[in-house]
């Protein structure tokens, strides 16, 4: 069921991109009332399929699934026509493949002139890198990810959702709402270069130039909270302490400051001062809550008004009354599988979407 009120409503898309970045963002405009035609390759399909039905099914609920042979002349005259009637085409190729397909930008432009094509690659139509393979790590590591120190004892650990990806799905889908908007307007259509190292610099610009000036000293920049990190307790667990503003370890000061004095130390009173001694704030921290458990610290903190959170493991999360209460995650199939709902709320409602997870070619091909 679509929403009513949605721009999106009777807004086709051809998804003709594979894994997670291109159909992440079809997925998004989806829930908000597209009609996404999603085109895969006779055979296999989306490798996604091949990842597994659970990983595939989170970007792909309530598309319709073409198989098409986009390198035969049958399959690019059936692309074609689905742009006739489409508002925008998604593709996720290398540069230069969709040219060597036929099916470029002004191909379609002239079968219709108010198509959008976005085209998502790792590092854009343009530049050195272009025609480079790349993953989300890639990404990451060219765009400044770990140029950004952040903690006293900084460490290089690997993500553990893709980052990059999420971040140019993100950018695409507004992109996308924008540009379809517009060519509705105007009869106009446009091709939407999206990189994927584009949209993760977009996030890491700010800070890694300001880490620059403390290339050779890390610990010193302004990026280096050493009150706002994680902090292994004496069970195993962590927690994460996000004091920020100086209220916060005021407040720290007085749930703690009786059993653990050195909290309250002059030297710490303020946040310029924590800035001065980061080692000796983080190393008193961390010394602090290795002699206590996770449990035994969210008692001792609950009453008082602190950013304080436990890591949670995947099978707490989906317990979490908070988590339970927004209704974000839609339990399907008796709980065995899930689907996650758009993570912004209309005061005017938004609908679930279609549950079904397309076969292969199942709507034709």
């Amino acid at each position: 069921m679509k929403p009513e009120w949605s721009c999106l409503n009777g807004v086709k898309i051809v998804d003709l991109s594979q894994l997670l970045p291109g159909p992440h963002a079809t997925s998004m405009l989806m829930h908000l009332g597209a009609d996404v035609v999603k085109v895969e390759p006779p055979g296999t399909g989306d490798p996604a399929r091949q990842l597994g039905r659970e990983i595939f099914a989170q970007v792909n609920r309530g598309k319709r699934s073409i198989a098409l042979d986009l390198k035969s002349s049958a399959g690019q005259a059936a692309m074609l026509e689905l742009v006739r009637d489409a508002d925008a085409v998604v593709e996720g190729f290398r540069p230069g493949i969709m040219k060597r397909l036929g099916l470029d930008y002004s191909t379609l432009a002239e079968v219709n002139p108010r198509i959008v094509m976005c085209s998502i690659s790792g590092f854009g139509q343009t530049g050195p890198y272009a025609a480079r393979p790349g993953h989300d790590l890639n990404y990451l590591a060219l765009g400044g990810f770990w140029s950004i120190p952040v903690q006293v004892d900084d460490r290089v650990t690997r993500p553990r959702v893709r980052l990059a990806d999420y971040a140019a799905s993100s950018h695409a889908a507004l992109a996308l709402a924008v540009a379809v908007m517009s060519a509705r307007q105007n009869g106009r259509g446009q091709h939407l270069d999206v990189s994927i190292h584009d949209c993760v610099l977009a996030w890491t610009a700010s800070a890694a130039w300001t880490s620059r000036e403390y290339a050779d000293r890390p610990l010193a920049s302004p990026n280096v909270m050493p009150e706002n990190d994680l902090f292994a307790t004496r069970d195993g667990r962590h927690l994460a302490l996000g004091i920020l503003e100086n209220k916060f370890w005021l407040n720290l000061c007085e749930a703690l400051g009786a059993d653990y004095p050195a909290l309250t130390d002059d030297r710490f009173a303020s946040r310029l001062g924590r800035r001065q001694f980061k080692r000796e704030v983080n190393s008193l921290l961390t010394q602090m809550f290795l002699q206590r458990t996770l449990a035994e610290w969210l008692d001792m903190l609950a009453s008082f008004d602190l950013p304080v959170s436990p890591l949670l493991d995947a099978h707490e999360l989906f317990d979490d009354p908070h988590v339970r209460e927004r209704g974000m995650v839609r339990e399907l199939a008796n709980g065995a599988t899930m689907s996650v709902r758009f993570p912004v709320k209309f005061s005017a409602g938004l609908p679930d979407g279609d549950d079904a997870v397309p076969s292969l070619g199942e709507h034709y091909s």
